[in-house]
């Protein structure tokens, strides 16, 4: 039970997008389930502009983003039979909530305090991992398991999975804040980097799960709007870096020599 991508909010979706079902072989099916996460983590990793993170520590969050879709299906199983699946519940408590509590848990745990994080940039490279790591498999799950074309694995890749990048993208810019700030600071940003991630996420799942017919005029808003406000994080957390005015010497040293 899933929330962006293979659960209830895309299903509600699904019969407004099936006109675009077609046979399709399943190692395209495969390749756009897979590539829209990859592509997103180079990009993402390639706006680490000052001090890049060693890849191999980011392919491991990635993929301890893989290791987690099963326990949180799990919980949310076991949630949606306490609680049922009535759509503001669902979309903020059962899916937004144990998803992006889980991510940041592992983040929290495995991050945080590694000698990796040293700039404000690495929360978001971090989160953005373990989120893709997520939506990769749910992606792979809902291409196995629902018969779907290549373009409509496209139009998947430009709402749930991209969804899950942004939503990593706030979670790590205030993990990034609260890691480099001091006292009451640093915990209240720690409370916005999971509690700004869920807002967003419920809001997302929410539309999805109750705007049937006209979910595209909502949702196309939203993400310009998340996109927007996510690069803004990005840049704001690279003009942070402490390597900006290294790198800003090193540049004018070789320029000089």
């Amino acid at each position: 039970m899933m929330s962006i991508g293979s659960g209830a909010a895309m299903l509600y979706a699904d019969s407004a997008l099936q006109s675009m079902t077609i046979s399709t072989p399943i190692a395209a099916l495969l390749t756009a389930a897979i590539a829209p996460g990859i592509a997103l983590l180079v990009y993402f990793y390639l706006k680490d502009i000052y001090a890049s993170e060693p890849i191999v520590m980011v392919l491991r969050i990635f993929l301890v983003g893989f290791l987690i879709v099963l326990p949180i299906m799990a919980i949310q199983h076991g949630f949606v039979a306490l609680w049922g699946d009535q759509p503001l519940v669902y979309s903020f408590f059962i899916s937004a909530g144990v998803e992006e509590t889980i991510k940041w848990f592992v983040l929290y745990y495995l991050i945080y305090n590694h000698i990796e994080f040293d700039e404000h940039y690495d929360g978001i490279l971090y989160a953005v991992a373990v989120s893709l790591g997520f939506a990769t498999v749910e992606n792979v799950m809902y291409a196995l398991t629902n018969p779907a074309s290549f373009g409509y694995l496209l139009i998947r890749a430009l709402l749930p999975v991209s969804g899950h990048a942004l939503f990593g993208v706030l979670m790590g810019y205030y993990l990034g804040k609260a890691k480099f700030s001091n006292g009451n600071k640093g915990r209240r940003y720690l409370w916005f980097s999971i509690f700004i991630p869920i807002f967003w996420h419920g809001i997302y799942d929410w539309i999805m799960l109750t705007m049937v017919r006209n979910w595209v005029w909502f949702i196309v808003p939203l993400m310009l709007f998340l996109w927007y406000f996510g690069m803004a994080k990005v840049r704001r957390a690279n003009l942070r870096s402490p390597f900006r005015m290294m790198k800003a010497e090193d540049d004018t040293t070789n320029f000089n020599s």
